[in-house]
């Protein structure tokens, strides 16, 4: 959630132009995977400077399609943060009395219940 004083986030058209706004980092994305995964600086981490909104992605072996996750996912929480805030929750609360009529018709049910009892043998 954002606070009601902050500005909605321009997201750009463009993947580049996003790009030219964040600060991109590259490692080795730990995990399955054998040798790809622990030799190839894969995975990517981008950081978006106007927000500071983190992601990473290191779910394939490519490095060009890890960054393009990211960006897809940075697009998804920008989106998210521009969101207005839902609104605040009522609480609704039943009333004694109504409390009342729900324990007294509980109660009648219960008395009608009890009286009704098996048939007698001499009939």
């Amino acid at each position: 959630m954002r606070p009601d004083d902050a500005k909605d986030i321009v997201i750009p058209e463009t993947d580049e132009a996003l790009l030219a706004e964040c600060e991109v980092w590259t490692f080795r994305g730990t995990g399955p995977g054998g040798q790809g995964v622990n030799t190839a600086d894969s995975a990517v981490r981008l950081r978006h400077d106007p927000s500071g909104v983190t992601v990473v992605s290191r779910e394939h072996r490519s490095q060009l399609r890890n960054k393009q996750e990211c960006l897809r996912k940075l697009r998804e929480r920008l989106s998210k943060l521009n969101e207005p805030p839902p609104p605040p929750r009522v609480r609704t609360r039943p009333t004694r009395a109504s409390k009342e009529r729900r324990i007294a018709a509980k109660r009648q049910v219960a008395r009608k219940k009890k009286a009704r009892g098996k048939p007698d043998r001499d009939d």
